[in-house]
């Protein structure tokens, strides 16, 4: 009886683990470069975003990630890792004075934004989730323009 119970108890370990491996969720990575920053001073935020109703985001709340990058000769990469498929875009500020803010004049930013799939930005280009977003569905690389108003 004691064998009994021991093969048992391996056979049933074993399908819920086998059943746990088959249900875990595929992740992926998302690598975002930036380059051409006009300096190297301060470093770069990289906000992640996942749902329709993040961008604009100006105080940096609705991300779904963040992260912030050292600047290295005026360029500057980070990794998201484990992120499961789907839609996202990318929100960067080249935070100059490291206060994780956006420094502004009167009305437009002093230092470079950038947002996934924008080469400029203006009165009648303005980032949006659906403008800015791309699907992930395995490991991917992007390059985002940093731009200085």
């Amino acid at each position: 009886m004691n064998k009994v119970f021991k093969i048992v108890m391996v056979v049933s370990v074993s399908l819920m683990l086998s059943s746990f491996i088959s249900q875990k969720e595929e992740t992926c990575s998302l690598t975002v470069d930036v380059s051409e920053l006009r300096n190297s001073k301060g470093t770069v935020q990289f906000a992640l975003y996942n749902r329709e109703d993040a961008l604009p985001d100006e105080h940096f709340k609705k991300y779904f990630k963040k992260l912030t990058g050292k600047i290295v000769n005026g360029a500057s990469t980070v990794t998201f890792k484990n992120l499961p498929e789907g839609k996202y875009a990318v929100n960067i500020l080249h935070d100059e004075n490291n206060d994780g803010k956006i420094k502004k004049g009167i009305i437009l930013p002093k230092e470079g934004i950038g947002f996934s799939n924008f080469q400029s930005i203006g009165i009648s280009n303005r980032p949006t989730f659906s403008k800015a977003s791309f699907s992930v569905l395995n490991d991917k690389k992007i390059r985002v323009n940093i731009i200085y108003l």
